[in-house]
């Protein structure tokens, strides 16, 4: 019983030092939360084609960007190829693409081909440029990184806007929408 006493407490103080270390790979950081927020604004020569909306976020955190089309969103980058049209130039080519930073995102478009002033008719200009609305997500980073739930899990499919949203639990209901230009 002698020798078993001190093994007990040794194993018993190992306990309390090995639950106690901080390095936990798995750690949440429980203050950020995944966040919506809507952004509308028109495309244009005057904005060199590019909508600014204001976020605040951790240096570590993800951004992803949804166009909305007809009733549903879309993930971006998306790539746009215009049908020919009579009087206009062919095989134009465009794409919505965004970055971000801890204060920003910008949603532009990128490697248009021709010139989006001239290239596009009235109908276009509407349905492309004009009054465009997209929903940016706020992502925490640990939901994305090597030791997350999504990568030891089948995860998030993020192209699947529905799927985004199930799997951070927000709510699409009631999202600010915020006037950008």
């Amino acid at each position: 019983m002698k020798k078993f006493l001190p093994i007990l407490l040794l194993a018993f103080v190992s306990l309390f030092i090995f639950s106690c270390d901080n390095n936990d790979d798995n750690h949440v950081d429980s203050d950020t939360v995944a966040v919506m927020k809507d952004a509308t604004g028109t495309f244009s020569s005057a904005n060199n084609f590019q909508l600014i909306m204001d976020i605040n976020i951790e240096s570590t955190d993800v951004v992803l960007v949804y166009k909305h089309v007809g009733d549903a969103w879309q993930l971006i980058p998306k790539l746009v190829i215009l049908p020919d049209v009579a009087g206009m130039p062919s095989n134009r080519i465009f794409q919505y693409n965004f970055v971000f930073d801890t204060k920003k995102v910008q949603i532009r478009i990128d490697d248009e081909n021709f010139n989006l002033t001239t290239g596009l008719n009235a109908t276009e200009t509407a349905q492309y440029l004009s009054n465009q609305t997209f929903r940016v997500v706020l992502v925490p980073a640990n939901a994305t990184g090597k030791n997350s739930k999504s990568a030891k899990s089948a995860g998030v499919d993020y192209n699947d806007y529905n799927a985004v949203v199930k799997y951070f639990n927000l709510n699409d209901s009631n999202v600010t929408n915020t006037k950008v230009n």
